[in-house]
């Protein structure tokens, strides 16, 4: 039988426990309140995103390469003809042809670029050269490169494919493809995304329409060559 000083001090124990506990709970509704949700959905696409990217890789690994866009906002299996150049390589993610969901947690379909030479099979790794670029906002608001340079080489390679949400505002398309309309002004980094074909603008969200680039809610993720050519070599499908 459990001596009363030892009940007592794991009793004691419980009650410090359930206290930090309800404080724990107090500072996670302080620092979320109402915008709970919110931040669910957030998380929720960055997760939508690491699946998809994932299930890219896996495309690659089977297939000898990465897939081409969506053939439509309403078909999610890859486009049938091979990308005549940088723009026909940028579209929506072909969901149906990796198997996941297409969508972000806000009902809108995800944004997919890849580099031509790298949806085409064989990949022929001494000699392709991946093309996209990721830039960010520094200091001093310039564009500066996250991932990739302004020459990209065999030596000196840049992202094989870029994919991301276009976040809650402004710009984006609906899975029954209803454009939603831009009402924001100056939100040049959400525009550069939603019309390049190569370079793409990552940096935190901002609902200040005075900040360098603008607002901006999107939310990117990348592929690079290494991981791209580990998975592929480890399936034996890179010549």
């Amino acid at each position: 039988m459990m001596p009363q000083a030892q009940r007592q001090r794991g009793a004691a124990l419980l009650l410090l426990v359930a206290v930090l506990g309800l404080g724990a709970a107090s500072l996670l509704i302080g620092a979320f309140g109402r915008n709970t949700g919110e931040a669910a959905r957030q998380q929720r696409t960055l997760l939508t995103l690491a699946q998809a990217r994932d299930a890219l890789l896996g495309f690659a690994a089977t297939n000898g390469r990465l897939p081409r866009p969506a053939a439509s906002a309403l078909d999610g299996r890859e486009r049938p003809a091979d990308c005549a150049g940088d723009a026909d390589c940028s579209g929506f993610l072909p969901w149906v042809a990796l198997g996941v969901t297409g969508v972000d947690a806000w009902g809108k379909l995800l944004r997919y670029s890849v580099t031509p030479e790298m949806a085409r099979a064989p990949i022929v790794s001494f000699s392709a050269v991946a093309n996209r670029v990721v830039l960010r906002r520094d200091a001093r608001g310039e564009l500066a490169y996250v991932a990739g340079q302004e020459q990209c080489d065999v030596s000196a390679q840049c992202l094989p494919a870029v994919l991301f949400s276009q976040g809650r505002e402004r710009f984006g398309t609906a899975a029954s493809g209803m454009r939603q309309v831009n009402t924001a002004r100056g939100n040049v980094d959400e525009a550069a995304n939603d019309s390049d074909s190569r370079r793409y603008i990552s940096r935190p969200a901002s609902a200040q329409d005075g900040v360098p680039g603008g607002a901006y809610d999107d939310m990117l993720v990348w592929i690079s060559v290494p991981v791209l050519y580990q998975r592929m070599r480890a399936a034996r499908n890179l010549p």
